[in-house]
């Protein structure tokens, strides 16, 4: 793909997103933050976001607080997203198990847009000089297992949006518990995520010279201003999920799971999801995003991932997941993680 066609997917992508956060009025894309919805990890997104119920390592930071409580390891694990219109999400998150005192994490989320060349009226092929708008949050998790078959997490995090010379930020919480139940090994699981303060975006691109009344000769027409620009909320998601171990023997383990999802800048829909694990090293998933939801390019999802241990308590892992996105094409995620 020629470096033309790149800037232009990336222009539009970004143009349809600042169109979305103008029309408030639409319940579809009325939230800031919006790469906050982005699946993090490539095992979650091959299983097609149907993971809350059975989130039990690094990426439970994202999807489920409650479930690095679930994992008797420590872990830290680096995921690279290889988004749509050449847009790159970089996530990474360590969680350390404090034994009978719970587990606590720390994540990291970056959103780069790459560079942009700026223009100006005189200069419309471009002045020469370029910028870099991103998306930031950092989470601080902390999750406790109050029986042996129930957890509660929860996570807080700072979210901050930078472009050009402006930014917004905001302070959003996330709320996680998960249920064990001796039936079959069936998980229940809910979690409300981005619940927290609205964003403004602030900065000194908003400074204006004004002319209070343009009428009257001989006044200041150069008065310093602001423009005052509106508030949007985080995105809000409420999800509750179901998963279940049909097949676990000692080579085999097959895990099948659903997530319903409601969230308050769109319509309900559901996930779908399936892994498959052999002799405890090979996974292979598949699974789909977004059923139910009509205005959805997300669909079908696939990835695998290689796993192996050095000693009982230490072991690398490998995932890779692709994930159709129609007339956007596909998105690919990559990690790397280590569990000790």
């Amino acid at each position: 793909m020629n470096d033309g066609v790149k800037k232009m997917k990336k222009l539009i992508f970004i143009y349809l997103v600042l169109v979305s956060c103008v029309l408030g009025q639409s319940k579809v894309g009325s939230t800031a933050a919006p790469f906050l919805t982005i699946g993090v990890g490539p095992r979650a997104t091959a299983m097609g976001g149907a993971y809350i119920a059975t989130a039990n390592d690094v990426t439970s930071l994202y999807w489920n607080p409650a479930g690095i409580a679930r994992s008797e390891a420590s872990g830290a694990m680096f995921s690279y997203s290889d988004w749509l219109a050449d847009i790159k999400y970089n996530w990474a998150g360590a969680m350390l198990n404090l034994g009978g005192m719970g587990t606590v994490g720390l994540s990291l989320g970056y959103l780069d847009y790459g560079d942009i060349p700026i223009t100006t009226l005189g200069q419309p092929e471009g002045t020469g000089e370029n910028y870099n708008p991103s998306d930031m949050v950092i989470g601080l998790t902390y999750a406790y297992n109050l029986t042996d078959r129930f957890a509660i997490g929860g996570t807080v995090k700072y979210i901050s949006q930078t472009i050009w010379n402006s930014s917004a930020s905001a302070v959003g919480v996330d709320i996680g518990t998960l249920f064990q139940s001796d039936l079959l090994g069936l998980r229940i699981a809910a979690t409300i995520s981005n619940f927290g303060t609205e964003m403004q975006i602030d900065g000194k691109d908003l400074f204006i010279q004004y002319d209070i009344d343009e009428s009257i000769y001989g006044n200041n027409d150069q008065i310093l201003s602001r423009l005052n620009t509106d508030v949007f909320p985080l995105p809000l998601t409420f999800r509750v999920g179901v998963a279940m171990d049909v097949l676990n023997i000692e080579s085999h383990r097959l895990t099948i799971g659903a997530d319903a999802s409601h969230p308050n800048d769109n319509d309900e829909s559901l996930n779908l999801g399936a892994e498959y694990e052999l002799f405890k090293m090979i996974s292979l998933r598949a699974g789909y995003k977004s059923l139910f939801l009509d205005n959805s390019e997300e669909g079908l999802t696939l990835g695998f991932g290689l796993k192996y241990d050095f000693a009982p308590n230490l072991g690398l892992f490998v995932d890779y997941a692709y994930q159709d996105l129609g007339k956007f094409d596909y998105a690919q995620q990559f990690s790397l993680g280590i569990r000790f």
